[in-house]
């Protein structure tokens, strides 16, 4: 009888992409077995999930409003409300076992399965573990990390280093240079900073390179891939349009589909921090610019950031000093060869290809 397993969570790319790569493992390990996701309406992961081929159920849950204190009134009724459906999910399901990736939905779906008496494990991305994840420890049976020293958040006995899942095909990036940057519209003889801002893309690092526009078109010897993401791209564009500043050395993107191309075209990446994109950069081995966002829980962008600096595997920016500086360390960095392949050796030392397996496999031992 095949086993059926839930996995929760999401909100962004760094908990929806190893959500799916957990599944796709557990899949490769046992081609009969039955999943089903669980989300929050009208985040990433609802039209994510589907895209990958799975079924996704979604639970009316929300955040803390940090700028609108009346939006969280609701707050109470929609965490119990999401407990009651969590709880029938799992029965009407009938699953195994249950998986949270974090996320809003994570929480009500693990705290449901806790109560049901569900073996579940959790999978902490980043370096400094959130309020909910530790709440949820308490109970789970395993705790799958990416970082050392998480014995200071979770039961030591619980814990097991796999590393964070990974696109696979979103860092298959042998042998694509040239294809990549005739996609892109790029010059085989310049090199290439590639910007992201994370899955749903960055409002401050969007202005930053916006300020600096007119100096990016003069730079004979450098082009750009930029993705805005998809909600600031608009604004961006017609930005953009109004001062007619998009230089021809520069490829403005809403969303970049195909990250192997974005990351076999660059040269240099400048990044948020979130843990999913660090440990795709990871296994990419290129040199990178990081700027971890201050807007997340417990700062914990920064903490994931410093982990690779510590080791020598990338340089940060603080969000304080990227407005004036992060073009200009870019490229300052692009032109020192010596120091980009130290970095690009050093974090490639970190790369965990197999996360996904490693997680797939505790995963089935708990219904063992």
């Amino acid at each position: 009888m095949a086993h059926r397993i839930i996995i929760s969570g999401g909100g962004t790319g760094g908990h929806v992409y190893p959500a799916i790569a957990i599944a796709n493992a557990l899949r490769r390990i046992e081609p009969g077995i039955e999943i089903l996701f669980v989300g929050a309406n009208g985040r990433m992961e609802m039209e994510r999930v589907p895209e990958a081929g799975y079924e996704i159920v979604g639970l009316d849950i929300q955040g803390i409003d940090r700028k609108s204190l009346l939006n969280n009134l609701v707050l109470p009724f929609k965490l119990v409300s999401s407990l009651i459906k969590s709880r029938r999910i799992i029965k009407e399901f009938n699953a195994d076992a249950a998986v949270g990736v974090g996320g809003f939905a994570s929480g009500a779906l693990l705290m449901a399965a806790n109560y049901l008496g569900l073996p579940t494990l959790i999978q902490e991305q980043n370096s400094y573990a959130g309020l909910t994840n530790k709440s949820l420890s308490r109970k789970a049976e395993k705790i799958c990390v990416a970082y050392d020293g998480m014995d200071q958040f979770f039961p030591s006995e619980k814990i097991v280093f796999t590393g964070n899942p990974i696109r696979r095909d979103a860092v298959a990036t042998e042998g694509k240079r040239e294809f990549a940057l005739q996609i892109f519209g790029l010059q085989p003889h310049k090199k290439t900073i590639l910007i992201i801002g994370g899955s749903l893309g960055a409002r401050q690092m969007n202005g930053y390179v916006l300020d600096v526009m007119h100096e990016l078109g003069e730079k004979e010897d450098v082009q750009f891939i930029w993705q805005t993401g998809k909600a600031y791209y608009e604004d961006m564009k017609m930005m953009l349009k109004l001062d007619q500043l998009i230089p021809g050395n520069v490829k403005v993107k809403p969303y970049l589909d195909r990250m192997d191309l974005a990351y076999a075209a660059a040269d240099l990446i400048i990044s948020r921090a979130g843990a999913g994109t660090i440990s795709e950069l990871c296994v990419v081995g290129k040199p990178v610019l990081l700027v971890p966002s201050p807007n997340v829980a417990d700062d914990h962008q920064t903490k994931n950031a410093e982990a690779l600096v510590a080791k020598n595997a990338a340089v940060m920016i603080s969000e304080a000093d990227a407005r004036d500086t992060m073009i200009y360390l870019a490229l300052e960095l692009l032109a020192d060869e010596a120091k980009c392949a130290a970095l690009g050796t050093e974090i490639k030392k970190l790369a965990r290809l197999d996360a996904d397996d490693v997680i797939a496999r505790e995963v089935l031992k708990l219904i063992k």
